[in-house]
């Protein structure tokens, strides 16, 4: 146990009181809350008393917590009238050496804000990283936090005031999270790679194939030589493949992990690149210490994922379960660029892509560590997750048709508007997504066509995406959602068209492979959480042979991603990398 933990679970009351006083502002009673809960088994389990002693608490107490904090460069800054540890913080970010003009600024926003929410803005100015935010950095997230419901602000602050008490928490005790760390830089230094955007801070666009693609493989392949791999390689449709053998007689299982490194227009930095950071820090630490795993460990940095340079996507998943589709190689980018020209172009072999499909005997399982990409674990104030199944997901083009007519002289009654229907399908659809745990439907797009505004809609085309943990689950809604647009159009005078445009089964994760990651999320001091996957993931693909299952990190900024502001911290990383390490150290391939 670590030494700190252990001196905090010994320690008189009032001992104990002294080493957490100050983590929370001019608020002792979240650390007095906080004692019933020895012994710690960690540092994560006693941040996450301290979560439940505030989340407990009340309305009226979380006010006060809110109000106890000072304003970020106002009055009490100036006036030096601070506690040691703000002063430190706000000084690290240059908000003690602000222009009259600055302060001037500040002062303004501090206005608006306590007048919009009734307390002060709350911000962890140590950052993701802990390293400090500049003071762009904290007007930029100020000005866009005033634009928050009231509701969702109160939730953010008081995530904020866990964070500063985190980071006040590490320097205390000392715990640095020199793995998460690593993990992080290695997000930063790969997101240089990026291909021409139209506009600066459009976050990353990194698509198959392109120069930046080909700059991010090839780094990722000297940086996995770096952590101490066997053999790092690339296959035929540009996975990047790390290999770090086990310490059997070459009888010894293989278990495969890995995530994709390609994003999507306008995407942050750690999608896909977490899972496959993390695995490397893993095999890092491994080959510090000399040994081995009873079991091959195979990295698969998979080259696209997205499906945002060419109308497909899971091509790199797709070719190692052998779902390979030679009609994909005549797929022609929005430059008119054809796949097969392009591989050819990059010195790959477009005819092998075909070839390089796994059997289900050459590995006993597949993991994978992704970010949310999701709120679920920032609501509930969780670092991690242990997902239960990826969802399966149905897809439609749906089009309704009335009658076009006068907007000023069709007495309602008579109408046959197709948009008034497409909106009460768009509604059938939340009411009914919204009667099962799991399930979740959008209507994303709603198009009049050559709509006018004093012509009643005569036609409207919509969009229905359908997904659920479970196959079954997701079928069932989508029967009841067909039968709410027949009696609709019943209604209303209409009638329809509906074409699939895509189906894809879900993905229940591996119970043998699910309870391990459970385990190392308790190891880790955490509680359980399981959720399910709304996204898909290359792990989905590889289910089709091997048993998958999936960790999830939390997201910040409202658990945001496929955005610039995609973020993660470095404790919640180290805290990943723990599970990680955990799992592997005490893997079992059943």
């Amino acid at each position: 146990m670590d030494i700190w933990i252990d001196t905090l679970n010994n320690a008189s009351e009032a001992d104990a009181l002294a080493m957490l006083e100050g983590l929370y502002e001019h608020s002792p009673w979240v650390a007095q809350g906080s004692l019933s809960g020895r012994p710690f088994r960690s540092l994560a389990h006693l941040k996450r008393t301290f979560v439940e002693v505030v989340h407990h608490a009340g309305e009226q107490a979380q006010t006060a917590l809110l109000l106890a904090h000072p304003e970020l460069a106002g009055k009490a800054a100036i006036a030096k009238d601070l506690t040691a540890s703000s002063l430190a913080e706000q000084t690290r970010s240059g908000l003690q050496s602000c222009s009259p003009e600055e302060y001037a600024a500040f002062h303004e926003l501090n206005r608006q804000y306590r007048e919009r929410f009734g307390w002060p803005f709350i911000l962890a100015i140590g950052g993701p990283q802990g390293t400090g935010l500049s003071r762009k950095q904290i007007l930029d997230t100020w000005k866009r936090r005033l634009g928050h419901h009231p509701a969702s602000e109160r939730a953010e602050c008081l995530r904020q005031i866990h964070r500063i008490a985190e980071l006040r928490l590490r320097e205390r005790s000392n715990a640095y999270p020199g793995d998460g760390k690593q993990v992080m830089k290695w997000a930063d230094d790969l997101a240089i790679y990026n291909d021409p955007v139209i506009e600066e801070g459009a976050g990353l666009q990194v698509l198959y194939l392109s120069d930046a693609h080909q700059a991010c493989a090839h780094a990722l392949s000297q940086w996995m030589i770096d952590c101490g791999f066997d053999s790092v390689t690339s296959d035929a449709v540009g996975n990047v493949i790390a290999v770090y053998e086990g310490d059997g007689d070459g009888m010894c299982p293989t278990l495969l992990t890995g995530s994709h490194f390609d994003t999507v227009r306008g995407g942050g930095r750690y999608d896909g690149r977490l899972g496959i950071f993390l695995a490397m820090q893993a095999v890092a630490r491994k080959k510090a210490l000399g040994q081995r795993w009873p079991f091959k460990f195979e990295l698969i940095a998979f080259a696209e994922e997205e499906g945002q340079r060419f109308p497909s996507n899971f091509l790199s998943a797709s070719a190692l379960v052998g779902q390979w589709d030679n009609k994909w190689l005549d797929l022609v980018d929005q430059d008119g660029v054809r796949l097969a020209d392009l591989m050819r172009q990059r010195g790959m072999d477009p005819d092998a892509c075909s070839k390089i499909g796994r059997q289900s005997s050459d590995a006993c399982g597949f993991i994978e560590i992704h970010i949310e990409q999701g709120p679920v674990l920032l609501e509930a104030d969780l670092p991690l997750g242990v997902v239960s199944s990826i969802n399966g997901s149905s897809r439609w083009f749906i089009e309704f048709m009335g009658t076009a007519s006068h907007a000023g002289t069709t007495p309602m009654a008579l109408r046959q508007d197709a948009a008034c229907g497409a909106a009460e399908f768009a509604l059938a659809v939340e009411s009914r997504c919204a009667s099962e745990p799991g399930l979740v439907g959008t209507v994303g797009m709603l198009e009049v066509p050559k709509g006018s505004i004093n012509v009643i809609p005569g036609r409207c085309r919509f969009s229905l995406d359908l997904r659920a943990p479970y196959d079954e689950q997701r079928d069932r809604a989508l029967s009841d959602l067909f039968e709410s647009i027949e009696a609709i159009c019943a209604r209303r005078g209409l009638h329809y068209e509906a074409k699939q445009v895509t189906l894809a089964n879900a993905s229940p994760s591996s119970p043998h492979l699910q309870a391990q990651w459970e385990r190392a999320v308790e190891q880790c001091g955490l509680p359980i959480f399981r959720l399910p996957s709304g996204a898909g993931h290359d792990a989905m693909r590889m289910a089709a042979l091997f048993p998958q299952a999936m960790l999830f990190v939390r997201c910040g900024h409202g658990g945001i991603s496929h955005n610039p502001l995609e973020s993660v911290t470095d404790d919640d990383t180290q805290l990943a990398f723990d599970a990680l390490w955990s799992f592997l150290e005490n893997f079992s391939h059943g």
